[in-house]
């Protein structure tokens, strides 16, 4: 190699710049939910660029999986953090979210103007047949990893009861889940995996040169980030219950998601359900017809998937009586959510990853993240289910077995099945990709519309 020509990625630290328009790029495309985001940040950040290896790439994924809330923007916060401390952290992380709290602002405006128009109500109708397909898809993709034998399929099974028939709450599956696993541990504890070489990678040849002084654990460090961050994250909701009152929609939208990003163990599909069923039934913030629908844009955006949770609270702000015109109060709606959803992402990071290494080899907490994995899939059934019950039926009428009575959906929507199962052909079978099937359907519902 000349003296003049440029270095291989893998000879020299990324710059923040560098690193920065990495990030951007990987924010604008970043489609197709959780499992779609990782793989770009893989080819990007371990083929192309050989920045961090295969196995402290993997150690990063599992880490994040542990954490409450989406794994995909934890991870680039995680690598941020690795190469350029909490600055880079929090340029990553921010740019993995940012064009996809632009652009669901935009949709959720859009659809608040003009979502009862028949050609928008046309095209939903298709939209939520494919939404129906891709969470079944979900289902089967991580049920094919995550069930390794009875134990994984038993809780599985007893989480989708649970909260099907029992109408336990979501947080209480995944702490028992949790709990057995721990329990149970040579049941569930996974199989150690063989590490591909890294090929030399540069993140690892530093940290085994010299663990940099921000990955070091540190008391000191871990009080300053408590400091910094809770009252970032908590901040707004004190401030908000003060001004507004304990029972604003304000106060209401802090405090019910900030307690989600506490619990939203196994990303957006797993806590759907959850929040369904409370901002639906519980708050009367939107309708399931709602609910789906902003689970469809939320598809069709960059970013993380449980961006659907700024979409309810703009329709909650919205909704609610108030001196705000609705279009104003959905707008602070859906930046309060999204606030409260992700500032805690970078705490979980900041304070967590100096520890990784401990819990990377604590035998007791990957069975617990084992059986916690398992109940998920048990938990997206569930998420099916009620969204298959709203999409492809008109109604439904009790069925009294002794004590329990389940909704028996009646009034089969016989376009909708149709649209719901070339969808899943064309997601399992071809590769056709996701954007194509939504817009695909999109386009048939119109049709049909």
């Amino acid at each position: 190699m000349s003296p003049t020509s440029a270095p291989p990625p893998s000879a020299r630290p990324p710059t923040l710049g560098e690193a920065t328009r990495v990030w951007a790029r990987i924010g604008l495309l970043s489609f197709g939910g959780p499992a779609g985001q990782i793989a770009l940040m893989h080819r990007e950040l371990v083929e192309n660029r050989r920045w961090i290896g295969e196995a402290r790439f993997l150690h990063a994924l599992s880490y994040c999986m542990l954490l409450p809330g989406p794994e995909a923007q934890q991870l680039a916060t995680y690598v941020g953090w690795l190469l350029h401390g909490r600055r880079g952290g929090l340029i990553a992380g921010l740019l993995f979210i940012l064009p996809g709290v632009l652009v669901m602002l935009g949709l959720s405006t859009l659809y608040t103007l003009y979502h009862q128009a028949p050609l928008t109500g046309a095209l939903f109708h298709g939209l939520k047949a494919a939404v129906l397909a891709v969470v079944l898809d979900a289902v089967l993709r991580l049920g094919k990893r995550a069930l390794r034998g009875w134990p994984g399929l038993a809780m599985a099974g007893a989480a989708f009861l649970a909260l099907a028939v029992g109408h336990v709450p979501f947080p209480v599956v995944i702490l028992v889940a949790g709990l057995i696993g721990m329990a149970a541990r040579p049941a569930f504890a996974p199989a150690a995996a063989t590490p591909t070489p890294t090929g030399g990678a540069l993140l690892d040849r530093q940290l085994d040169a010299a663990v940099p002084p921000h990955a070091q654990p540190s008391r000191r460090r871990a009080l300053s980030t408590l400091a910094l961050w809770l009252p970032l994250w908590l901040g707004p909701l004190a401030a908000l219950r003060l001004v507004t009152g304990a029972d604003s929609v304000w106060t209401h939208l802090a405090l019910f998601f900030s307690g989600m990003a506490l619990v939203t163990f196994g990303g957006a599909y797993a806590v759907l359900s959850y929040v369904a069923q409370a901002a639906v039934t519980g708050y009367g913030w939107l309708t399931p017809g709602e609910m789906i629908d902003g689970l469809g844009l939320a598809e069709t955006t960059p970013g993380p998937l449980v961006l659907v949770l700024q979409h309810v609270g703009f329709l909650a702000a919205a909704h609610a009586p108030g001196t705000l015109p609705p279009l104003l109060a959905g707008f602070f709606g859906a930046l309060l959510t999204s606030w409260v959803t992700f500032a805690p992402c970078f705490l979980w990071i900041f304070l967590g990853g100096p520890y990784v290494e401990r819990v990377r080899t604590h035998a007791t907490i990957s069975a617990a993240l084992a059986a916690i994995t398992a109940a998920v899939v048990g938990v997206i059934l569930n998420l099916a289910v009620w969204f298959g019950g709203h999409v492809l039926f008109s109604g439904s009428r009790p069925l009294h077995l002794g004590p329990l009575a389940l909704p028996l959906p009646t009034g089969l929507d016989i376009p909708a099945a149709l649209l719901a199962l070339v969808a899943f052909i064309a997601l399992r079978h071809t590769r056709l990709g996701l954007l194509p099937t939504l817009a695909a359907c999109a386009a048939a519902g119109l049709m049909l519309g």
